[in-house]
Parts: C-alpha cells; sequence; structure tokens
C-alpha cells in the first residue's frame, strides 16, 4: 500500500541530474534482445560469406592429414605438433568469425548506453546471496514477465520457420538421400533462408522490448514534486538562502550607491519617480557617468541625500526617465543624451561660478 501510495506520488518526469546519477550507477535502459539479434544477423552474415570458404580451407587441411595419414607416428612430440598445427589452422579458419561474433555482442551493448563503467553494478552484494532475495528474482513478476516474453518470441520465431520451411518440404525429404557434395549448399540455403526468417521477427521483437523496458526505466525513475525540489536545493542551495543572498547583496549594493551620490554634479529627477545621479569631472572622463539611480521610494533619498550635500537637483521628467531606462550604474550616458545633459551640466557649472 505505501508503494502504490509513493508511486502515485511521482508524477514528474526525472531530471537530467537524476538519469546522470543512475547512469553512473549502472541503472540505464537496456534490452537483452538487441544484442542476441545482432549475434543472429552476425551468424547469418558468418553463413553467407564465409561459410563456403571455411568448408574450403578446412576440407583442404583435412585431407592433407588423411593423405599423409601413414607418415605421422604416435609419439609425445608429433601428437604435441599436430596439436599445435590443428590449433593454429582452427584459430586461422575460425579467428575472423569469432571476431565478428565479438564485436556484434559488444556493439548490442554500446549502441544502447554507450561506452559505461558501473564498478557499483558489478560489486559483490549480500543481498544476491540471500535465497529469499533469489527467490523473488526467480518467481517474481519481472521473470514471470520474461518466461512469457520467451514463450511469445519462440512462438514468432516457430511460425516464421514454419512459413518459409513448409514451401521447402518436399526438397528437404529428399536431403537423406543426396550426395555430400550435393547435399551442402542445400543445407546451406536453407539455412540462411531460416536465419533471415528468423532475422526480421526478432527486429521486431527487439525494438518492441527496447521501447518496453525505456517506458519502464523512465517510469520507474520518475519523480514526485518532494523529490525535485530536494534535488533542487542540494544543487542549488535552499531557495530561501539564495533569495537572502540576492536581498543582501542588493542592499550592499544599494548603500555603496548612496554613498556615492554627494560626489555626483548632478541629480537629474522626475519630481518623485526617477533619479539619477551623474557625475562628471573636465579630463577624467569623456561623458557624465551614472553613479546612482532609482524609483519611487529609492528616487527620493538620492534627492534628499543630494539636497543635504549641495548637489543641484534639475526637474526634467522626460530626461530622467530615459536616463534611467539607457543608462546602468558606473556606465557613461548613451550619446543620443549628450546634448541635454550638456546643457544641465553647463547651467549647473555656470551657477556654481556665479556663487563663487
Amino acid at each position: 500500500m505505501a508503494d502504490d501510495q509513493d508511486n502515485s506520488q511521482k508524477t514528474e518526469d526525472a531530471t537530467p541530474q537524476k538519469l546522470l546519477d543512475a547512469r553512473k550507477k549502472g541503472d540505464v535502459a537496456k534490452s537483452q534482445e538487441i544484442p542476441s539479434w545482432l549475434l543472429l544477423a552476425a551468424i547469418t552474415l558468418t553463413l553467407a560469406v564465409f561459410a563456403g570458404p571455411a568448408a574450403r580451407y578446412f576440407s583442404n587441411w583435412l585431407r592433407s592429414y588423411f593423405e599423409m595419414s601413414a607418415q605421422f607416428t604416435v609419439d609425445a612430440a608429433s601428437v604435441q605438433a599436430l596439436a599445435t598445427d590443428a590449433t593454429v589452422h582452427a584459430m586461422t579458419g575460425l579467428g575472423l568469425i569469432l571476431a565478428m561474433l565479438m564485436v556484434a555482442g559488444f556493439f548490442g551493448h554500446v549502441m544502447q548506453v554507450g561506452f559505461l563503467w558501473a564498478p557499483e553494478k558489478i560489486s559483490p552484494k549480500l543481498s544476491k546471496l540471500s535465497p529469499i532475495e533469489g527467490a523473488k528474482r526467480i518467481f517474481g513478476m519481472q521473470a514471470l514477465a520474461n518466461f512469457f516474453k520467451g514463450l511469445a518470441k519462440m512462438g514468432l520465431v516457430g511460425l516464421a520457420a514454419f512459413a518459409v520451411v513448409w514451401p521447402r518440404r518436399d526438397t528437404l525429404i529428399s536431403l537423406p538421400y543426396l550426395e555430400l557434395e550435393a547435399l551442402l549448399p542445400v543445407v546451406r540455403e536453407a539455412s540462411i533462408v531460416l536465419l533471415m526468417a528468423a532475422l526480421s521477427v526478432f527486429a521486431l521483437v527487439a525494438a518492441a522490448d527496447y521501447a518496453f523496458q525505456r517506458h519502464s526505466f523512465l517510469k520507474r525513475m520518475k519523480m514526485s514534486h518532494k523529490d525535485v525540489k530536494d534535488e533542487l536545493k542540494n544543487s542549488e542551495g535552499d531557495p530561501h538562502v539564495r533569495a537572502r543572498l540576492r536581498q543582501i547583496r542588493s542592499e550592499r549594493s544599494r548603500q555603496r550607491m548612496m554613498q556615492a551620490v554627494p560626489d555626483a554634479s548632478v541629480v537629474i529627477m522626475n519630481p518623485t519617480h526617477f533619479a539619477v545621479a551623474l557625475h562628471y569631472e573636465q579630463g577624467e572622463s569623456a561623458a557624465p557617468v551614472c553613479i546612482a539611480k532609482g524609483v519611487d521610494d529609492l528616487a527620493l533619498r538620492i534627492r534628499d541625500v543630494a539636497e543635504n550635500s549641495d548637489v543641484p537637483v534639475v526637474v526634467d521628467p522626460p530626461l530622467a526617465r530615459a536616463l534611467y531606462a539607457t543608462t546602468e550604474i558606473d556606465h557613461e550616458i548613451k550619446t543620443e543624451h549628450f546634448k541635454a545633459v550638456a546643457k544641465i551640466i553647463g547651467y549647473v557649472m555656470g551657477l556654481a561660478e556665479r556663487r563663487r
């Protein structure tokens, strides 16, 4: 009951982080039918391409032994030399075939999950030695599903084999009466046709099984809302903490900005909504620099600090809004505002000169 309740709460797709963690543990979506299909395809290719040359190679080799059988002596050295020669010939004739089968089996796994090294998957576990856990694996639902899947697969392959063999029943009945040289090509052709039919069925089975395994894997990896939030906290930190840190950084930045207002050359305002403090010193910068800006309450605080510090405050609503929207802190104003700001700074500097 508890497991059903937990599964009903898992409505979210697995995050990339959870899939990556599962992959590190060797838990991936993988079908055993795809390597089996590739092995069967490699066997079919071997029989179709290499069966003839391999048969001729081994027949010539064995003929040489039978023709010179009277020349062999039965002693330790001769038997060892014969065994060595037989091993070399066998590996020469079968080496390429075995290599193809090994590559097919290896590629069947790599094409599904890529190159994956998961020591945890092969590490010994005490649960694998438990008779109860072993009984669950043997008689559990997964084992039962695999049993019926195997029966269905054998039934489909049997039907395909019957459909291929039945039209050739007269030829197969006459096989015992054929000479060996005529028998081998017929058997080879019938075997290739039978394997091709089995390959076609196995391709459908492998595709369906991979789709089922992937669906089951993604369903098993689903997460609840709590799991997603916990992962977010673990990967990026608690959202409340991050919000508090942003607030602290914003407050510190605001304090530094307010401390720079007394050094401003002029504060341009929309009376109650926008305030932009500019600093300009001839020879220090090519254009006025925005050292503080704010809206609403912050704009009023900038105005109060400016008035208390004898910084001129000029009311120009359109210019104040434009400067606020286009100029960042510690950046020079845009070129399109040079003329308007130059008039204001010139006017302010003229006032200061007359006061002196």
